[in-house]
């Protein structure tokens, strides 16, 4: 399995470095450019926003590439579980959402036309088979939930997923290091669950891709992934997710896929809430705005730089939050937890002075070096 596992990613990685450099000649020629036009835009100069291209590329290459090469190996069977139909369907969905975003990429497209997009590819989806059927949650009888529910429940989550990714890529590399720690964590999830390896060979080539891509993306960036990019890494790990899980939906096993994608669910919920009381109405949800996490450090003084780093730290903090909570249980993940946030409690006001001293000309840090001395 191993093997396969790095002929996955390295395939995907290859694709996607490669095809980097065309997408962004192809969005120059297209015009899909980033131009910075209102505050919400970090970038300082227009940036060509077709990267997604090339992490599709690399990925749809590596799997199906491997799916073939297994199959004639005897190592999974695709007419199992309904395999054939879910890639199907997993296909179809990606070729909407990627059509409609690549729309909004190259000429622009309103956000519930989007919102749209991604509710029709969530029903294709669940239409081939993949879904979420059934839940053990302690205190929760849902034994009698019908197929509606498990319907509701399987578009919620890859609509939500999908927004939640398209929300957090505001800063170079964020949405795309992200993802990458998503998808580690999972990987190792997947195996200590003893997942189908239909979705080990997904998420092992979604990062490759994302690795490929990442040297061009990650600050100073050379191209963005774009709403074609974004919401295809949220519609994958959605979809990826519930196929890892298939065998066991236990509790713990549920909880492990929200917390690997806990900030960028975090982050879409707040933005939920903090449009809904700001604009006194529903319809506010899709209106966007600059007060998303990522521009909340910035308007602290970080860095871009600085801020992507701290959140893919968070972002694995998380990760290997789910990765305990499933190798050792609920009490190993709470103390873990309980760790990390009594180190960074005890870190955080130095970490800040530090950041200000870097920041500081000379002369200022010299006012500083008397003050302290007087104190």
């Amino acid at each position: 399995m191993w093997g396969d596992i790095a002929i996955a990613f390295l395939i995907a990685f290859l694709t996607a470095f490669m095809a980097t450099p065309h997408t962004i000649k192809l969005a120059k020629k297209l015009g899909a450019m980033d131009t910075p036009k209102d505050e919400r835009r970090i970038n300082k100069i227009t940036m060509p926003r077709l990267g997604g291209l090339a992490v599709i590329a690399g990925f749809f290459v590596s799997i199906v590439y491997l799916l073939i090469v297994m199959s004639i190996e005897s190592k999974i069977n695709l007419y199992e579980d309904n395999y054939i139909g879910k890639i199907i369907g997993f296909l179809l969905g990606a070729l909407i959402i990627g059509i409609v975003c690549f729309i909004d990429d190259v000429k622009g497209v309103k956000a519930i036309v989007k919102l749209l997009a991604q509710i029709v590819s969530a029903l294709v989806v669940v239409k081939f088979g993949i879904k979420i059927d059934h839940l053990d949650i302690p205190f929760f009888n849902l034994d009698n939930a019908g197929e509606i529910f498990y319907t509701i429940l399987t578009v919620a989550w890859i609509v939500g997923i999908t927004n939640a990714m398209n929300l957090i890529d505001g800063l170079d590399g964020l949405s795309t290091g992200i993802s990458l720690i998503s998808c580690l964590s999972l990987l190792i999830i997947f195996s200590l669950n003893a997942s189908p390896i239909i979705s080990i060979v997904l998420i092992t080539a979604l990062g490759g891709a994302l690795c490929g891509f990442l040297p061009y993306n990650f600050n100073p960036a050379k191209t963005f992934i774009g709403d074609t990019g974004s919401n295809f890494l949220g519609y994958c790990l959605s979809i990826i997710s519930i196929l890892g899980i298939a065998k066991t939906y236990t509790a713990i096993v549920i909880v492990a896929p929200i917390m690997v994608l806990a900030l960028p669910i975090f982050d879409t919920l707040f933005a939920i809430i903090r449009r809904i009381i700001h604009g006194k109405s529903l319809k506010s949800i899709i209106e966007p705005d600059a007060e998303h996490l990522h521009h909340k450090m910035l308007k602290k003084g970080f860095t871009q730089r600085q801020a992507v780093l701290i959140l893919y730290g968070l972002s694995a903090i998380f990760g290997m939050f789910a990765i305990i909570l499933m190798d050792s249980g609920i009490w190993k993940a709470l103390s873990f937890a309980i760790i990390i946030i009594i180190i960074i409690a005890l870190g955080y006001k130095e970490f800040f002075k530090q950041r200000l001293l870097d920041d500081m000309t000379e002369e200022e840090k010299e006012e500083h070096a008397t003050r302290e001395e007087k104190s």
